[in-house]
């Protein structure tokens, strides 16, 4: 273990070896943040994901990919070649301490290596491997690359995302990595469990393909007993044939709100009108019997007429007038937030959600987003900034594992580490 570890932590005796790329390194990151001993062993030289944009300040240095920061807060580095016999040997002599393998290789690469699951069970027999990998270890598709954009596509989430006169857009960032990493840690854990209560590790094997299917969770449903497709929809909530405005403009960006008919908008619906009329910008929509209103028997163009008026009382407010002024009367109007309103959240700050880590090397500190969950007991949040290439080699290898300061030069020299 670790003895730098905070013992208050959720996961502090354990050890994890991280050998992932960008897919899993999350999953390296969930475990980290809950307090486990995260080793990220590195090629000599550095992992490529450290070649990632952007970056802190000017030039594009491994140590300065603002990636490598956000997915690698809390871990430990060291270096280590896998393609060469000593390497492999020293990774075993990690693997007799651990209780966690991250992997995201092609699948076959850790066989190949003579370091497969098997391979590891015969030297640990608690060793929990976790495979993170576009399509899982079997099947026709294993094989197979696949990104981030791939996966959303193959996996249906884009053919639901975007405009219905336009093509499939894809969601920001690395989702479909992201969801698949949440699922493996969770994955991970259950494996955990079942150690506790027999002593035996195994092999946890996580498709990102299934796992971005797994988010959709109804259109599977409507196809199956209802033979009909969900379409991208944009900016609208469709009802059967008819469709709903969602994001609204307002004076500096927008909110989400949906009008509603019967008796669950009703409330909400007389409450939006009395505040516009107090502005003058009711007309019409105060002569509308909202608890009677069935938005299944109205045309698109009255909705449309209704929408138009209401967009244009958004349009003189702000965010926050229409969120807060919104929730004293009772109307569930949500800003959408860009990343500035998401760093001064005032709810966010009051749980003490953001963590300050300190870079000193660049005389700096830098706010990254904090816990993982709250907890009456334990801590769960990024305890120190991302490592720098092999920045543990000496202290992992040297203080925990007794190789001599000459021995690490010679394996320096060797291209071992």
């Amino acid at each position: 273990m670790n003895r730098h570890q905070d013992l208050t932590s959720l996961l502090a005796p354990y050890r994890v070896l991280d050998l992932t790329d960008e897919r899993g390194q999350f999953c390296g990151k969930l475990f980290s943040d809950a307090g486990a001993d995260v080793i990220k062993i590195e090629k000599p030289g550095g992992d490529p994901s450290r070649r990632l944009g952007p970056f802190y300040g000017d030039g594009e240095e491994p140590e300065k990919s603002l990636h490598w920061l956000a997915y690698n807060t809390g871990k430990r580095s060291i270096t280590l070649n896998l393609g060469v016999e000593e390497g492999r040997r020293l990774f075993e002599r990690l693997v007799k301490e651990a209780h966690f393998v991250l992997e995201s290789f092609v699948p076959g690469y850790m066989d190949d290596l003579g370091l497969s699951y098997a391979a590891l069970r015969e030297i640990n027999p608690g060793i929990i491997m976790i495979s993170v990998t576009p399509f899982g270890q079997t099947g026709p598709y294993r094989d197979y690359a696949g990104s981030d954009i791939t996966l959303m596509a193959m996996g249906g989430i884009m053919s639901l995302t975007g405009d219905r006169d336009r093509p499939p857009v894809k969601l920001c960032g690395q989702q479909a990595y992201d969801l698949a990493c949440g699922d493996a840690a969770a994955a991970g854990m259950i494996a955990h469990y079942y150690r506790q209560a027999t002593g035996r590790g195994q092999h946890v094997d996580v498709s990102i393909y299934e796992s971005v299917v797994r988010l959709n969770h109804r259109e599977p449903v409507n196809w199956e007993f209802e033979g009909r497709l969900t379409p991208r929809m944009g900016n609208r909530h469709a009802r059967g044939e008819l469709s709903n405005r969602i994001i609204w403009g307002c004076r500096d960006g927008y909110v989400n709100w949906l009008l509603y008919g019967g008796a669950a908008g009703a409330k909400e619906n007389v409450a939006l009108v009395q505040w516009m009329d107090e502005e003058g910008m009711a007309t019409d929509l105060k002569d509308i019997d909202w608890a009677a209103l069935d938005l299944w028997q109205r045309s698109q163009a009255e909705i449309e007429a209704w929408e138009k008026r209401i967009g244009e009382f958004f349009l003189m407010h702000t965010k926050k007038e229409l969120e807060y002024e919104g929730s004293a009367r009772g109307i569930r109007i949500v800003p959408v937030c860009d990343i500035e309103d998401v760093l001064e959240s005032e709810q966010l700050a009051a749980r003490g959600y953001w963590t300050v880590l300190d870079h000193a090397e660049w005389e700096d500190s830098i706010r990254y987003p904090g816990q993982l969950l709250l907890s009456s007991c334990t801590r769960a949040r990024a305890s120190r900034r991302a490592p720098f290439i092999g920045e543990h080699n000496l202290q992992i290898y040297g203080d925990e594992y007794g190789v001599s300061k000459e021995e690490l030069v010679l394996l320096t020299q060797r291209g071992v580490i």
